[in-house]
């Protein structure tokens, strides 16, 4: 045994003895139960050195976040030898049995410990008092796994009453509504295939839903449906409100617009007799109009009532059909707008009602504007539109003229050197009157004048003058370099909306939304948006599914409604990826405070892709495939450039034999980007790169078999191949291949299909997670119920790839690289009001460092509180921005007071990703003297600490953060459990160090002159 041993025995022995003589206070459950019990005897050891109190307690903590404690007995204990009590356990019934009228319902219990503590002071329930305490964790069983308690054969009248009780107090509405408000908000419609998907369910009253089916082969109901038509339908009909059944037929009603504007109207009857009516009026473009259908029985009257200021314009026809309709609103769903049949109206939708087994109690004649329309006043901002572009018409035609006459003379000179020199120089003649300009459109008619010369007197479009209004914006903006800019840009922009722009109106509309520069108008962001979203603007289309998925700026929330804009962006991003364009860049998600990711941005001159295509040059097939990736998709800073792309990739694949170089030459060449398409040869590459056990290979020659060779058998057979390797697009094809009908020998199965959908949703592929989301928004009938809220999170996850939101990060990137903070600031809050959440945070982190001061301090503050805050609701937020908050709750900087509560939360979340930080901001709250809630400790697995002390909870956590994956956190939270194991050894210790030194102390003269003695002795022995 060494000497560090012996010591450490020696010391632990001595302070053993002192309890035993000083005498100490103890309580011990010697046999607690593994989970609530009822009538549990319970054995409790105890003693203490003084008259104190032996409380015995349960804690419970709830789902809420709430914990309770239960006193279940205390008695007490006189000084003297250890004593066992023996103590029937009375847990309450809520805890112990399930719910059954006499016992009631409780909140979901997290946890449940059991804790026995020895108390001077009785009545004090400080830490303090506590002179010794144990615990034990019973673990609580779900409501239904519960024993049913047994109650007295003959209960009393009171209790049974009781009983009873609960079957006439379930939660319901007392009159069950028989409106139902389909759409409260306005949608915009692109005129594609994308719409609103509703479905109904039965009453839940006995006596409604009675009534609605003995209805169903006599319709009696109404709709009234809001629409804003802002183009006539390009195809024979669109839809404006159709139903679909269970087999995927249109059911009553399907109410379509025609090229005329006619409206067309169908609807079937019991006996598979169907009927269409066509009405004599038409619904006028520039008009919000109020469209009635309803149904009685076998009559049918359409009504229109338009609104236009003060003036209001009513038409309506009835029909009488040879059958009676049938309408079973809770079968199949029902469509707003386009869908998968029929192209949706150009055009705003306001707000649709449907009345369940009753007409519309309101006449055709009574119409009155929503709020909500009156509130985004749609028909005001074109109505100063439609001034702005006849004043810039007329001064447009002038000045062509002007310029035409200019051109034909036989002089030589530059317009534009011209045009400035009589434009600053005085002059007597007197201005025509198609050049008088208000003050605030002069910019748009200087650059009218401007264009009308540059291009010799030929018409300029109004769309011209909106790019360069919008141009000139940016230009302004980034020259200033801060917010006392946008006051007077905005009016440009605007005008730049007017002129068709949807990037200007974008842009405003993010301005409005956060308040940079102008005071916040959610209400006047919320119409440029729709406005811009209406001209299938994709980043518009992105942020108002943002605002109606998450409720923002007072619009309902509404996944229905941000499916319908969500899955209309990831369409066309399917589309943009196999069409790419330079104005089109991969979506990266680079957080600005990870400089590692930062360091790895570059460029076409940047040391870092030189490097790279030195390294490709020498045969490095790495390197070859990402400079190859860099150019053909714009990553990591690098400009789109798929021409360049493509001789990387032939040369990866000719001269190295690279598999995947191989794969992504012959994909290329089989689609024909960026290279002469041939078909041919990319089979070539791609069975070189199959043979060297490249899985994509697989898939991209079963696609070549399906769609050139018409081999399905061939085409499956690779398929099933790669779907073994876990080949994402294999999955899709085989789900494609089973929707169609196609799999060779089997019937078309769509549940099979939607197996395989789901197999390479999850497997990261975009497509697939669009026919998943399809089919989670409608359900298949008998087999997949309808799941709206999943389905919007896939569509936004794949709309969130699409490569415009690409290049507006890019730019963004590229700004703060270069120090222009607040274009920087800018373009990541075009993302950061669509959702994106990487972008968010990035915005809450400009504003947080603010450097140069470029932004006012109260803004930036409340911009870094409202992005952390938006970016923690994400689907799966950053752990960085979860601490950021818990920071911001701990300092008080939401209210100016702490709230401990809610940043344990934050740090708790961190803490579950396995962030480091997270386990020691908890750990930092709990030295500072809080106690972690029960509910947090639940969550992390240690709620058996809850009652521990506090060292050992600190080295808990501590242990957790310094043996996380971060190696940048090992040495912090190393001396963090150091200073504990410090702090304890000093406390356990404090007494024994006190007496040895005291011992030293006395002992040290008395030791002196004994070693005097001897030295002595031996002196004089010498001497």
């Amino acid at each position: 045994m060494d000497f560090h041993t012996r010591y450490t025995n020696v010391c632990r022995l001595f302070c053993l003895s002192m309890q035993v003589v000083w005498g100490l206070d103890t309580v011990t459950l010697l046999n607690p139960p593994e989970e609530p019990l009822p009538d549990h005897l319970l054995e409790v050891l105890y003693s203490c050195d003084e008259p104190a109190t032996v409380k015995l307690d349960c804690i419970v903590s709830f789902d809420t976040g709430i914990t309770s404690t239960l006193l279940l007995g205390q008695w007490g204990c006189v000084p003297g030898d250890s004593k066992v009590r023996t103590v029937e356990l009375g847990l309450p019934d809520w805890l112990v049995y399930q719910a059954d009228g006499i016992v009631p319902h409780s909140q979901w219990v997290l946890s449940c410990i059991l804790r026995a503590s020895v108390r001077h002071t009785a009545h004090d329930d400080t830490e303090g008092s506590v002179a010794a305490q144990d615990a034990a964790a019973l673990q609580p069983k779900p409501n239904f796994g519960r024993p049913v308690k047994r109650h007295r054969l003959c209960i009393s009248w009171s209790a049974r009453m009781l009983q009873l009780t609960p079957q006439f107090l379930k939660e319901q509405c007392p009159v069950e509504r028989e409106t139902v408000h389909l759409l409260s908000s306005i949608y915009a419609s692109t005129g594609e295939r994308f719409g609103i998907t509703k479905t109904l369910g039965p009453y839940s009253s006995e006596v409604l839903e009675h009534l609605r089916v003995e209805a169903v082969p006599f319709a009696w109901c109404s709709f009234s449906i809001w629409v804003f038509v802002t183009g006539r339908c390009r195809e024979s009909m669109c839809g404006v409100f159709h139903h679909i059944d269970s087999d995927n037929n249109y059911a009553t009603p399907a109410l379509f617009l025609t090229t005329s504007g006619q409206l067309h109207v169908q609807m079937n009857g019991g006996s598979r007799e169907s009927s269409a009516v066509l009405s004599p009026f038409t619904v006028p473009v520039g008009e919000w109009c109020r469209l009635g259908l309803t149904l009685r029985g076998g009559a049918v009257t359409v009504s229109m009532v338009c609104v236009d200021r003060e003036q209001r314009t009513s038409r309506s026809t009835e029909h009488v059909l040879r059958h009676a309709v049938s309408l079973d609103d809770t079968e199949g769903y029902f469509v707003i707008g386009g869908g998968n049949y029929v192209r949706g109206m150009e055009g705003f939708f306001g707000p649709v009602v449907y009345y369940r087994n009753r007409a519309s109690p309101r006449s055709t004649f009574e119409a009155v504007l929503p709020d909500v329309i009156q509130d985004a006043d749609l028909s005001g901002w074109l109505r100063t539109c439609r001034e702005l572009r006849l004043d810039l018409a007329a001064k447009i035609r002038g000045y062509s003229l002007r310029a035409k006459r200019t051109t034909e003379s036989d002089t030589c000179f530059d317009a534009f050197h011209q045009w400035m020199i009589e434009d600053r120089a005085p002059s007597d003649s007197q201005c025509e009157q198609w050049e008088a300009t208000a003050p605030h459109r002069r910019q748009a008619a200087k650059l009218s004048k401007l264009l009308a010369f540059k291009h010799g007197g030929k018409r300029v479009s109004w769309p011209a003058v909106g790019r360069a209004l919008y141009s000139l914006s940016l230009h302004r903006l980034a020259r200033a370099g801060s917010t006392g800019a946008v006051g007077g840009v905005l009016p440009l922009l605007l005008q730049a909306g007017c002129l068709a722009d949807d990037r200007a109106l974008r842009t405003a509309s993010v301005l409005y939304s956060a308040g940079l520069g102008v005071g916040k108008r959610p209400d006047k962001a919320w119409l440029l948006a729709l406005l811009a979203a209406q001209r299938d603007d994709r980043l518009a289309l992105l942020h108002l599914g943002h605002l109606h998925l998450q409720g923002l700026h007072g619009l309902p929330a509404d996944p229905d409604l941000a499916y319908a804009y969500y899955a209309n962006i990831a369409k066309q991003t399917t589309l943009d990826r196999q069409n790419p364009t330079p104005e089109q860049t991969f979506v990266e998600a680079v957080y600005l405070n990870h400089n590692e990711e930062l360091d790895l941005q570059t460029s076409e001159d940047h040391h870092i892709f030189q490097w790279l295509k030195l390294q490709a040059r020498r045969g490095a097939a790495e390197a070859e495939q990402a400079v190859a990736r860099m150019l053909f998709w714009g990553q990591q800073g690098v400009s789109p450039n798929i021409q360049k792309a493509v001789r990387h990739y032939e040369r990866g694949a000719v001269q190295w034999e690279d598999p995947v170089s191989m794969y992504d030459y012959g994909i290329v060449l089989l689609q024909g980007q960026g290279v002469e398409k041939d078909v041919p040869k990319a089979v070539t590459f791609l069975k070189k790169a199959k043979d060297q056990g490249f899985v994509p290979a697989i898939n991209a020659l079963a696609w070549y078999y399906e769609h050139f060779e018409r081999d399905y058998e061939q085409a499956v057979q690779l398929w099933e191949q790669a779907d073994l390797l876990e080949s994402p697009d294999a999955a899709l094809n085989l789900g494609v291949m089973y929707s169609q009908g196609l799999y060779p020998g089997k019937a078309a199965d769509q549940y099979m299909a939607y197996k395989y959908y789901l197999k390479s949703a999850e497997r990261g592929h975009i497509r697939a997670a669009l026919h998943l989301a399809d089919i989670w928004t409608t359900g298949l009938p008998g087999r997949v119920n309808r799941r709206p809220s999943d389905a919007v999170l896939w569509v936004k996850w794949a709309a969130e790839h699409n490569g415009y939101l690409g290049s507006v990060l890019r730019k963004a990137l590229d700004s703060y690289l270069q120090s222009d903070m607040f274009s920087s600031l800018l373009y990541y809050m075009v993302a950061a009001e669509s959702g994106y959440a990487a972008a968010q945070f990035n915005v809450a982190y400009l504003c947080e460092q603010n450097s140069g001061r470029f932004l006012d301090p109260a803004f930036a503050s409340n911009c870094m509180w409202r992005y952390y805050n938006l970016t923690i609701q994400s689907q799966n937020p950053d752990t960085d921005a979860l601490i950021r908050m818990g920071d911001l709750m701990y300092e008080g900087q939401v209210d100016g007071q702490k709230d401990l509560f809610p940043a344990a939360e934050m740090y708790k979340l961190a803490a579950l990703r396995n962030n480091p930080q997270g386990w020691y901001s908890l750990g930092r709250l709990a030295e500072e003297g809080y106690r972690l809630p029960l509910s947090v400790l639940s969550e992390l697995g240690l709620s058996e600490l809850y009652l521990a002390d506090t060292s050992f909870l600190l080295s808990i956590l501590y242990k957790r953060c310094r043996d996380s994956e971060d190696t940048d956190s090992y040495l912090p939270c190393s001396l963090a459990l150091f200073n504990v194991y410090l702090q304890s050894f000093q406390k356990d210790y404090s007494a024994t160090i006190k007496l040895s030194t005291a011992v030293a102390v006395v002992a040290a003269p008395t030791i002196f002159l004994i070693v005097l003695g001897v030295v002595r002795r031996r002196f004089l022995s010498r001497s």
